[in-house]
């Protein structure tokens, strides 16, 4: 392979990973995404007071963003419908692991450790793999079905959310897509 080939290879994978290199936003999923790449929240109506709503990110976003995003969520569907609270009457957050393995291209050649008092290995030394790399990636998709009310959320259901106080609380820590 010449170089002019690598380095447009290398600018192509660039583009690719930059892509998925910052955690997924507060969105919408978009309709035009494959099943596959659905990054965002969505909800479902199931009567004039339920909802199912969800949200899903990518390997960059952490499981805690991913629930407070789909409270915040719960917290803005509640108040636009014209409710006060909601209680949460289901809630789960699964998560999807994925694992890549990498090859050094140098293994063959100039690629030694050190380890401890003037010792001097190739990497994988001591029944490791030479020359891998393994990564495991996580992606977090919480659900969760939500009942709205009007009126003061009771105090001693620990179920319920003040809609206003939740959206207040996590608005900070909301990061909206950067406008393009």
């Amino acid at each position: 392979m010449n170089r002019l080939s690598l380095a447009v290879l290398a600018a192509a994978s660039l583009t690719v990973l930059s892509a998925c290199a910052t955690p997924t936003p507060y969105q919408p999923v978009a309709a035009t995404a494959s099943p596959a790449n659905q990054r965002g929240y969505s909800e479902t109506r199931i009567e004039e007071n339920r909802y199912r709503l969800s949200f899903a990110g990518n390997d960059m976003t952490k499981r805690e963003t991913v629930e407070n995003y789909l409270l915040y969520r719960a917290s803005e569907v509640t108040i636009n419908s014209g409710y006060d609270w909601f209680e949460v009457i289901s809630r789960n957050t699964d998560e999807k692991k994925r694992a890549t393995t990498f090859e050094d291209p140098y293994m063959n050649s100039f690629s030694w450790r050190f380890y401890g008092r003037n010792r001097w290995s190739r990497w994988g030394a001591f029944g490791a793999d030479w020359g891998t790399d393994t990564v495991v990636y996580s992606r977090y998709e919480a659900t969760a079905e939500i009942l709205m009310h009007k009126g003061a959320k009771p105090d001693n259901d620990p179920h319920a959310y003040d809609a206003r106080a939740v959206k207040a609380n996590l608005e900070p820590g909301i990061i909206r897509p950067v406008a393009k």
